[in-house]
């Protein structure tokens, strides 16, 4: 995972068990509830004390969006209040939720509530929590700058321009109810009591992908994956373009990998690993953490997360992987994700 945090409603774990629970940010809700779902002053002070990052949805019913324009104004009008009551700046945008299975016929009246929302807040401050078939029209119709998808009713996809993924839901933290998400661009929607983020508390970022061709996989041999799409990489740390590199030291990084091996039968072993190599001479490496995986059947799915490293200067991050089956494999498909800090 590259950031992780959690999202939850009535309960409070507290600062000191979320930070136990390695979590860097919480995403809490705005509303019209009155039996203490929302987010307090109190407890923005507190998180914000711990060094814990708030990010806000406003929720009243699922399906609100339904209810179009004036309902989506009504709403910016109150959430915005209430943010800026817990001391949110006021360049920070507000999440609306879409919290069902929402149908393409259906996007018309959601998006007339994000235009709505943003005749209050501005359009750069409109986000929407959903799923990914209204996510990515919303996208698409340029009705919104955030994005949180939840891995409910998208079937297994993401939409690659949603800064927050909602990706398990149902775990507990200090006895409340929590579900995990990632941030997986620098900017997510954050921000304490008083404070938007910038330098460190924004890393650089690059997202890369393997492209459509498929990459050979001999068994029992660390082999690099190589990354043919760039989706984001403003500092150019995707060193050899098409290549298995991807961030160029001296930097901390965290480092997110999912990949699809293909050709590799039920219960063989599959090794993933970053590897930082010298950028002078590629033999000479340092292997960073191997991560055990095991095939399912022909088509294997994997993540591979190192939550915090640093490459020296005159390094570069790569990425690897090992099969030990009879025979080849090949990488169908993969996506990494790089945040960076100098």
């Amino acid at each position: 995972m590259a950031v992780f945090g959690v999202d939850y409603a009535w309960g409070r774990p507290g600062a000191a068990a979320l930070k136990r629970a390695g979590a860097k940010f919480a995403c809490r809700y705005l509303s019209h509830d009155t039996t203490g779902k929302n987010l307090t002053r109190a407890e923005a002070d507190e998180l914000s004390g711990a060094g814990i990052w708030l990010v806000v949805v406003w929720e009243t019913t699922a399906k609100r969006p339904l209810d179009g324009r004036a309902a989506g104004a009504a709403d910016a009008e109150d959430a915005d209040a209430q943010a800026r009551a817990c001391g949110m700046p006021d360049d920070r945008p507000i999440y609306f939720a879409a919290d069902w299975d929402a149908s393409p016929a259906q996007q018309d009246e959601i998006n007339a509530y994000l235009d709505g929302a943003a005749s209050v807040v501005g359009r750069g401050r409109v986000g929407l929590y959903a799923g990914y078939g209204p996510m990515k029209r919303a996208f698409d119709a340029g009705k919104i700058a955030y994005g949180w998808q939840t891995y409910a009713w998208s079937g297994g996809q993401w939409d690659d321009r949603a800064q927050l993924q909602q990706y398990s839901n149902d775990h507990e933290i200090n006895g409340v109810g929590v579900d995990y998400d990632r941030a997986v661009r620098s900017d997510y929607g954050q921000w304490r009591v008083g404070v938007s983020p910038e330098g460190d508390d924004m890393p650089d970022y690059v997202s890369v992908g393997t492209g459509d061709d498929r990459q050979e996989l001999p068994p029992g041999t660390w082999t690099n994956v190589s990354w043919a799409k760039e989706y984001s990489d403003e500092e150019h740390q995707h060193w050899d373009k098409g290549g298995p590199s991807l961030l160029t030291g001296s930097a901390r990084y965290s480092l997110s990998v999912a990949a699809t091996v293909g050709g590799v039968p039920a219960g063989t072993l599959i090794q993933a690993r970053a590897v930082e190599v010298d950028v002078d001479d590629a033999s000479r490496f340092e292997a960073g953490p191997v991560q055990d995986f095991v095939s399912v059947g022909d088509t294997t799915n994997l993540v591979y997360g190192l939550a915090a490293d640093t490459v020296r200067e005159g390094h570069r991050v790569r990425f690897q992987l090992i099969q030990h089956g009879g025979g080849p494999a090949t990488v169908t498909q993969g996506s990494a994700k790089v945040f960076f800090w100098r």
